[in-house]
C-alpha cells in the first residue's frame, strides 16, 4: 500500500518528485460535495504535510506521525482516517516511501473514486490537517539475499509498494536486478514513471520499466508508442524477451484481483512454483473474501471501491 508526514507542513515533502515529473495543483471538488470531517479529535495521532497531484484522480499524499516513527518493512501498509459524523472513516495503503526515511513521513498513492466513501474524504483535506495513521500491516515483503530478477507487477496504484522496495534497496546499497511493469488504462495514469525513468536512465538502480496502456484507442492515449495491452496480458512475452525462468526469477504482483490471478495463473503456466509467485491484492467491492482467501491472496482493500 503507501507514505506520510507531519504537523507543520513547512518544507515537509519527503519525496520531492525528479525532474519530468511535476505533479498538477489541487484539484479543489465543487462546493455542496464535501462531508464535514472534524479538524481534531482524540483519534488523530498524524498530520497531512504534502500532496502532489499526478492527474485530476491520482495524486501522492504524506502523513507525519506526531512522535516517533512507526518502524515497518519495505511492501507492507498502514491504515488512514479521519472522523467524519462521529465514525472513524478509514482504509488502508501500501506505503511508498522508504521504512529508512519514515521520520519524514509516510507516502501514500491514491486514487478518487467519485462516491467512494474515503477517497473524496481526502482530496477535501488541506495540508497540515490531523488524521488518523495506524500500522503497519503485511507480509507483502521482499525475500532475504535473494538474487534472482524481481518482476514487479502491478495494475493502477499497486506499483506503491514497489516504490518503497527500491527507494529502500537504493539507500541500502543492495540492489537487485529488477523489472518494473505497471499496467494503465491511460498513459497519464502512470505514476511515478519519471522516477523509474530515472533510476533506470542513471543507472541509480538496475531496473527496467516496462509500463503497458489498455484503451489504445482512446484520445488520452494519443501518441502512445509503448506496449499495449493490460499488465497480464504482456507477461508471457516479457518473460521470453528477458529470458525470465523459474530458476532465475521472482514474481511479486500487487493490484486488483483479476490481474492477481490471471498473472498467477501464467506464472504457473510458465513452471513457476507456488512460493516464487508472492501477491499482494487491492480488493475492489463486489468481490468475494473467500476467492483470495482460496487463492492465498492476503486482501487490502486501496481504491476506496
Amino acid at each position: 500500500m503507501a507514505d506520510s508526514r507531519p504537523a507543520d507542513e513547512a518544507g515537509t515533502v519527503a519525496h520531492p518528485r525528479p525532474a519530468g515529473e511535476a505533479g498538477t495543483v489541487a484539484h479543489p471538488r465543487p462546493a455542496g460535495e464535501a462531508r464535514q470531517i472534524e479538524p481534531d479529535a482524540p483519534q488523530y495521532n498524524a498530520t497531512l504535510v504534502a500532496r502532489t497531484d499526478e492527474t485530476a484522480s491520482l495524486a501522492y499524499f504524506t502523513i507525519r506521525l506526531d512522535g516517533e516513527p512507526v518502524a515497518f518493512e519495505a511492501g507492507q501498509y498502514m491504515t488512514i482516517g479521519v472522523l467524519v459524523g462521529g465514525r472513524m472513516v478509514q482504509r488502508p495503503y501500501s506505503v511508498a516511501s522508504s521504512p529508512r526515511t519514515a521520520a519524514q513521513g509516510y507516502e501514500l498513492y491514491l486514487r478518487l473514486v467519485e462516491g467512494g466513501q474515503f477517497t473524496p474524504l481526502m482530496w477535501d483535506l488541506p495540508i497540515g490537517h490531523r488524521m488518523r495513521l495506524i500500522g503497519p500491516k503485511g507480509k507483502f515483503t521482499l525475500q532475504p539475499e535473494d538474487d534472482r530478477t524481481h518482476v514487479f507487477i502491478s495494475s493502477g496504484t499497486g506499483n506503491a509498494p514497489f516504490v518503497s522496495m527500491i527507494r529502500t534497496m537504493i539507500i541500502d546499497g543492495v540492489p537487485r536486478r529488477a523489472l518494473f511493469l505497471n499496467g494503465v488504462s491511460y498513459q497519464d495514469e502512470l505514476g511515478y514513471r519519471a522516477l523509474v525513468e530515472g533510476w533506470q536512465g542513471s543507472g541509480a538502480f538496475p531496473v527496467s520499466y516496462i509500463p503497458t496502456v489498455s484503451r489504445v484507442a482512446d484520445p488520452r492515449n494519443a501518441g502512445w508508442t509503448g506496449r499495449t495491452g493490460r499488465v497480464e496480458a504482456i507477461l508471457e512475452d516479457v518473460c521470453r524477451e528477458f529470458e525470465l525462468t523459474p530458476d532465475n526469477a521472482i514474481a511479486y504482483l500487487c493490484g486488483n484481483p483479476d490481474m492477481i490471478l490471471n498473472a498467477d495463473a501464467t506464472f504457473q503456466e510458465l513452471g513457476f512454483a507456488e512460493e516464487s509467485v508472492r501477491k499482494e491484492l487491492y480488493w475492489p467491492k463486489g468481490k468475494e473474501p473467500k476467492l483470495a482467501a482460496a487463492e492465498g491472496i492476503d486482501p487490502t482493500v486501496n481504491d476506496d471501491e
